[in-house]
This record gives structure tokens, C-alpha cells and sequence, in this order.
């Protein structure tokens, strides 16, 4: 008779394989044999993240907890909350999961990631430090430990884990776009070279494509070398061209329903009925929402508002869509779809609010107001405003060739359906004008809950710009909201070195560096 132990080496040994099947059978064998046990409980929630089954893994996680409740459990019961975008509960077991009580450098990590997926930077850190201390030849773990140093502001211990990670492995596309993303890229020092190589390695590598080509464009515009700068993003999108296109034919059902939504009330709404929707929803106030196209500003908006005494910063929450669809309950794979806002119409508006403050109400801390940047929240702002009808809304508006060509240069979320419009330069244009048609209509009936925000009026006349976003938020005036320098919150976004600066005008404007490149894309906006 194989004796427990022999099950789960059976087990690890093709949980290492990828053989789930093996895995699975052995673990169950386990239990069936010799009763309920931690470990083989455990083992199956492995499985169960490794094929993307993360409620399920959930479940036979605590099951093992409930055995016996041990530090690497709660290690991966971390991963998974972290997955499923649930902050507090991450956070919470990575409290159980000191990085003192775990051995391997591999869960340390993983306690790592998870902390840095929900934003927790600094926390994350310990645990990478830790990890390296066991393993300081593994350049994941270099990488990691860059990434976060990076999002906290680290910038020199960023740049000496990303070298290690490439000194580890010369192949490493996401060390070196995160190297070049850092910028310090002058004429005598710089990457060039090396990424050339890199390059010519990973042509048929599309996620390696894509992390090279931005990198040679962040430095060769760096150089001011715009054509090279354009050509190296125009080779590196090229494979993916085809799914922006895709993924704009799906927006388009998004955009139609929407402007439908939006010309259905500015036409058919009386001030008594929209006094009466009001009442339905939610009676709080103290969410804050950012929105806008990515690259608009809505990162520098917030680092405005989570400075102001009374305001926290949740960075950019998913938990609106999230409480929208798991009340909604369609079944698509997907958060967002026409599908799941349709089958919203027919919810309860304040169970969605309620939903939602309940899944963010830890983020305020001391704070009485919660800000919530996720740009993509424009797609709710109806679901918002009803649900939550106190909760105020700011929409950034840019210029649209400096907002349409920064989505262009930026290299997103690979793996996100939010971003795959980016890849195409005119798609880019094509999403911007359905956006801005959409939001000018809400804004319009609805000024008291929905302002747009020019980011360039903004960035040209704070001064004034400032005090006008704190009073429709309702907030006192503070004279450090105009310094957004000081803030020392972490920033987990494309933003993270710009917003650490003054406030300026830099970025206004540029565009124009790639005039000569852009000039389809000029035609499609030009009436805007």
C-alpha cells in the first residue's frame, strides 16, 4: 500500500509537470485513504489556481485552514484574493503570512505579487527582500522586487534589481522595458544597443515584441529620434493590430448602448423623475470617481484629491464592475459586456451601491471620501450616478491627439480586454470620439454628479483649477492639494514618475513630436 507521503510526492512531482489530472487523483486518494488533511486540501487549491478555478481554490484553501491553519496557506489564500481583486481579504492573509514564517523563496514571492496586485507596495517588499535572501540568483524575483520599488518610489533600488534580472537573463522583455520606463536616458548612457539585440531575439515572441519595441521607443524618443521612436512602436504593435480592431467592434455595442442611455435621458427625464431615481440608490457620499481615456490625467487628478485631509485613494478599483456583474450574474467570462449593463437596468441600484461601499469601505481608513480612479469606470457612469447618487464624478478631457498618440506609446496591460484598442493608432482615434460623445452627453444632463476636467486647463492654471475640483467634490479648501509633489501615497500606474513631480505642462502638446507620423489620425479627430 503507497503510504501518504508517496501520494503527495506523486502529487508535487505533477503539480510541477502540469499534470492537474495526476495531481488531483493523488491528493484525492489522499483523503479518500487516510480522511481529511490539511495538506492534500492544500495541494488542491494549488490545482485550482494553476487552472484558473480561484473560487474553488478559495474554498479548499480555508478547508485546509480549517484543519489546520498554517502560514503558507494563507500565503496562497493571499494570491487568490489578490486574483479575484479583493484587496482587504489579500491583505488580511498576508497578515497570517509574515515573511518570518515562510522558507521558501518561491511563497515568498507569491506574497509578494499578491500584495503588489493589490497595490501594497511597501509590504510587498519585505516579502521580495526576504525571497532574495534564499534565492539571489532567480531574476523573477530580481524583477518583482524592481516593480515594486518602482511603484514606491525607489527608483535607484528599481533600476539595480531590473539590471540583475537582465544580467540573469539576457531575454528578460519585461526587465528591459521596465529599465527603459524608468528614463535617466541620455545620449552616453543608454540601452539602444543592447535592446537592438534583444529585439532581433524576440521577433516572434509577440509579449517580447511588444516589451522590447516600447523600450527602443521610450529611449529613442529620449534621444529625440521621433521617427525611430514611431517605427519601433509600429513594428511592435503589428501582430496585435488585428485584435484592436476586434476589440473595437465589441466597444462599438458598448458605445451604442451607452449613447442610447445617454440621449434616452437627456429627452425623457423630468426633474421629478431623476429626483426620485436619486433616492433609490445608496444614500453616500463619499465615493469619488476618476475617469476618463487613460493618459488623460486621472492619475495626477487623484494624487490632487487623496492629498486633501479628508480623502483616501483606493487607486483603480475594478469593485464597481465587479458588484455590477456578480449581481447581474450573466455568464460570460468577462466583467464588462452589453450583455451584463443590459441585465443591469433590471437590478436593484441600491444593492449595487451598497455592494460596492461594503467591498471598499476598508480602503478609507481615517479618510471620510474614497477616491476611485479606474479610468474604464466611464462605462458605469449611468449604474453610478444611480446607485450611488451622491458619489460625485470627474471625467478628464485632453486634447485628443496628445490623449489618442499617449495611448499609443503607452504599453498597457497585455493581458487586460480593457486595452486591446491600443494597438492601432486609428482605432485609438475611433474610441476616443465615441468616448467623449458619451461623456459630453452625461455631463450635460447631469453637471451636478458628472464635471468634466480639462487636463490642460488644469496643468496651465492649477492655481484656480484646484479649488473648483475640491468644492464640486464638496471638500474645504487645502492649500497642499496644489502640491502634488508631496504626496507619498504609492502610484501604480504608467504615471508612477511623472505624478511625482510638480505640477507642470511638459506633456502638452506632445503629440507634435510625432506630427509628421499621425497625420490619419489628424484627419479623424480634426472636427473634435
Amino acid at each position: 500500500m503507497i503510504d501518504k507521503q508517496q501520494h503527495f510526492n506523486v502529487a508535487t512531482t505533477a503539480i510541477s509537470k502540469r499534470d492537474y489530472t495526476s495531481a488531483h487523483k493523488a491528493c484525492v486518494e489522499v483523503i479518500q485513504t487516510f480522511g481529511d488533511d490539511p495538506h492534500a486540501y492544500f495541494l488542491l487549491g494549488i490545482i485550482h489556481i494553476e487552472i484558473g478555478q480561484i473560487n474553488k481554490a478559495v474554498k479548499l484553501l480555508e478547508k485546509s485552514n480549517s484543519l489546520e491553519a498554517r502560514a503558507l496557506t494563507y500565503a496562497y489564500l493571499a494570491k487568490c484574493f489578490a486574483l479575484t481583486g479583493d484587496l482587504n481579504l489579500a491583505q488580511a492573509a498576508a497578515k497570517k503570512a509574515p515573511p518570518t514564517s515562510l522558507t521558501r523563496a518561491l511563497d515568498l514571492d507569491t506574497v509578494g505579487v499578491a500584495l503588489s496586485r493589490v497595490g501594497d507596495h511597501e509590504g510587498a517588499l519585505s516579502y521580495f527582500k526576504r525571497a532574495l535572501s534564499i534565492d539571489n540568483d532567480n531574476p523573477q524575483f530580481h524583477y518583482n522586487y524592481g516593480v515594486s520599488s518602482k511603484f514606491a518610489g525607489h527608483f535607484a533600488h528599481a533600476r539595480e534589481h531590473f539590471e540583475r534580472a537582465i544580467s540573469l537573463n539576457p531575454n528578460f522583455y519585461q526587465a528591459h522595458f521596465a529599465l527603459s520606463d524608468l528614463g535617466g536616458v541620455t545620449t552616453e548612457k543608454n540601452h539602444i544597443d543592447r535592446l537592438l539585440v534583444a529585439s532581433r531575439t524576440c521577433e516572434k515572441h509577440v509579449e517580447g515584441r511588444l516589451h522590447i519595441g516600447h523600450a527602443l521607443a521610450k529611449e529613442y524618443e529620449a534621444l529625440r529620434q521621433y521617427d525611430k521612436a514611431f517605427e519601433a512602436l509600429q513594428h511592435a504593435k503589428a501582430p496585435k493590430q488585428q485584435a484592436s480592431q476586434d476589440a473595437f467592434a465589441d466597444y462599438q455595442a458598448l458605445f451604442d448602448y451607452l449613447q442610447q442611455q445617454a440621449q434616452s435621458a437627456i429627452e425623457g427625464i423630468d426633474v421629478d423623475a431623476d429626483e426620485r431615481i436619486k433616492a433609490i440608490g445608496a444614500q453616500d457620499d463619499s465615493p469619488i470617481f476618476v475617469i476618463g481615456m487613460p493618459r488623460s490625467g486621472t492619475t495626477l487628478v487623484e494624487r490632487i484629491l487623496s492629498h486633501h485631509s479628508q480623502v483616501a485613494s483606493g487607486g483603480e478599483l475594478q469593485d464597481f464592475g465587479v458588484a455590477v456583474k456578480s449581481l447581474a450574474n450573466t455568464p460570460s467570462q468577462h466583467v464588462l459586456d452589453l450583455d451584463t449593463l443590459k441585465a443591469a437596468e433590471n437590478l436593484n441600484m441600491q444593492e449595487i451601491g451598497e455592494r460596492y461601499l461594503a467591498r471598499t469601505a476598508y480602503l478609507k481608513q481615517d479618510g471620510q471620501r474614497l477616491v476611485d480612479k479606474l479610468p474604464f469606470n466611464f462605462f458605469y457612469v449611468d449604474l453610478i450616478r444611480r446607485a450611488l447618487p451622491n458619489a460625485k464624478i470627474i471625467c478628464l478631457m485632453r486634447d485628443p491627439m496628445d490623449t489618442c498618440v499617449g495611448n499609443y506609446r503607452q504599453l498597457f496591460s497585455i493581458h487586460s480586454p480593457y486595452y486591446a484598442y491600443a494597438y492601432d493608432l486609428n482605432v485609438v482615434g475611433r474610441f476616443y470620439l465615441r468616448f467623449k460623445k458619451v461623456m459630453e452627453a452625461w455631463a450635460q444632463k447631469f453637471p451636478d454628479n458628472v464635471h468634466i476636467q480639462s487636463y490642460e486647463a488644469l496643468a496651465t492654471n492649477p492655481t484656480q483649477e484646484v479649488p473648483k475640483l475640491l468644492s464640486f467634490c464638496n471638500l474645504t479648501w487645502e492649500e497642499q492639494c496644489l502640491h502634488v509633489e508631496r504626496n507619498t501615497l504609492p502610484v501604480s500606474t504608467a504615471s508612477k514618475v511623472q505624478v511625482r513631480e510638480a505640477i507642470n505642462t511638459r506633456s502638452i502638446g506632445r503629440w507634435k513630436q510625432y506630427g509628421d507620423q499621425t497625420a490619419s489620425l489628424q484627419k479623424l479627430l480634426g472636427h473634435c
